[in-house]
């Protein structure tokens, strides 16, 4: 979606120069800020721009924000767990920025566990996940293949076969309500819960990752000329925290923050005044600096 729409900006920008207009601009709110910014870093000029509610990377937004609460982590704990090439192939090819990225997912799973609690009091339902489906399924093909077509049976095959089986038992015992009864000794306890705490740090850290790989906008060129630059920033926004990412003053040298009272919505519905005034003053200093 970010390249697309940083393709679609740049065939609007040279259409509009095209057409004689100018000067130009880019701004927008929230999300719309944040692919204003995005834009405006693939720009071979100098351009005004005014990204309002946005920051330097989208994945605080689903990680630490209020938002980390509509993410399906259940699910995405099972396909980390399960899907082996998360874990393999795509982790590693993710390259971070800074030390915020990685080592910052790293250090706010280790120092702030409250913030994962509505994580770990979940009640993980096999039977939702349709996991107790999938295992008896799975089992039955495999005994039946190992049994009557053992002799035809390729090795490799065999061998996967085996070990999609033990996969399976793996998730179950993680994902299973039951894995906290009378059954299991404390020391199996204690191995399932590890498990639990273990997967949900893996599965934070690679939405941090794979976030911050596709949106960090240190990923992306610094624009032309970052004194265009106004950022508009609440102040008590709890849908795009700072904290623990690195701020725009690093990635832009130039650039002017202004914050305002309130939070996230309270500023898009009752401060879009100052959203105005920051527009006419970018374009101002495009002015001043280059003569139309």
């Amino acid at each position: 979606m970010g390249g697309a729409l940083v393709l679609e900006s740049a065939a609007l920008l040279h259409w509009l120069e095209r057409e004689g207009y100018g000067p130009l601009g880019m701004t927008g709110i929230s999300m719309g800020g944040h692919m204003a910014s995005l834009a405006v870093s693939n720009w071979p000029k100098p351009l005004p721009l005014v990204p309002c509610l946005s920051w330097s990377t989208a994945s605080g937004v689903f990680t630490t924000g209020v938002l980390s609460k509509a993410v399906n982590w259940r699910e995405l704990e099972k396909q980390y767990c399960t899907q082996s090439v998360y874990e393999e192939e795509i982790i590693q090819m993710l390259e971070y920025c800074g030390t915020d990225s990685f080592k910052m997912g790293q250090d706010f799973v280790k120092n702030s566990p409250s913030s994962v609690d509505s994580l770990r009091n979940l009640e993980l339902n096999s039977g939702m996940l349709n996991l107790d489906i999938r295992s008896e399924v799975l089992s039955s093909e495999v005994s039946r293949s190992l049994g009557t077509n053992k002799d035809s049976l390729d090795p490799s095959a065999e061998e996967l076969l085996v070990q999609e089986a033990q996969k399976m038992q793996y998730v179950n015992q993680t994902f299973s309500p039951t894995t906290s009864n009378k059954d299991f000794s404390s020391e199996g306890k204690n191995l399932i819960r590890g498990r639990r705490d273990r997967l949900q740090r893996e599965s934070l850290r690679f939405m941090k990752g794979v976030m911050d790989e596709c949106t960090h906008v240190a990923n992306f060129s610094v624009p032309v000329d970052p004194t265009l630059i106004i950022v508009v920033q609440a102040k008590e926004d709890a849908y795009v925290p700072r904290t623990g990412v690195r701020s725009l003053h690093e990635i832009w040298p130039g650039c002017e923050i202004r914050y305002l009272d309130g939070g996230h919505i309270s500023a898009y519905l009752f401060k879009q005044g100052l959203f105005r005034q920051a527009i006419y003053d970018a374009f101002e200093r495009f002015l001043q600096k280059y003569a139309v």
